[in-house]
């Protein structure tokens, strides 16, 4: 599973790399304040999914509408990438994509308001 913080990290600060096995299942203050683009103290589902679709268009260095393993190999482990390649076609689509961080919004959301604090 992708964990919300390490993507978020790695795209807004990408000479702040983070291994898989260093994330947590929250968002760090810094974090949150970045994604949090209404300021309203709360990452709401709509600002995370802008925020990943950018980060899909970051991420996506040949610019052909996927990810491949190369491209994510800083922020996915081989298995992260494998789980998220949901047709085993060898990339990951932005629908792969969006749906897997979107799954992993929707679990981080623990009280199920549609907002991470």
């Amino acid at each position: 599973m992708y964990k919300i913080a390490l993507i978020a990290t790695l795209v807004l600060c990408p000479a702040s790399l983070v291994t898989a096995q260093e994330q947590t299942n929250s968002i760090h203050q810094g974090h949150k304040d970045k994604l949090d683009s209404n300021s309203n103290g709360a990452v709401e589902r709509s600002e995370y999914q802008a925020f990943m679709t950018t980060a899909f268009t970051n991420l996506d260095k040949s610019k052909d509408g996927s990810l491949q393993s190369v491209e994510v190999s800083q922020v996915l482990t081989t298995e992260q990438f494998s789980q998220s390649d949901v047709d085993h076609n060898g990339v990951v689509s932005q629908s792969e994509f969006m749906k897997r961080v979107m799954a992993d919004f929707a679990a981080a959301d623990r009280s199920g308001d549609g907002n991470l604090q």
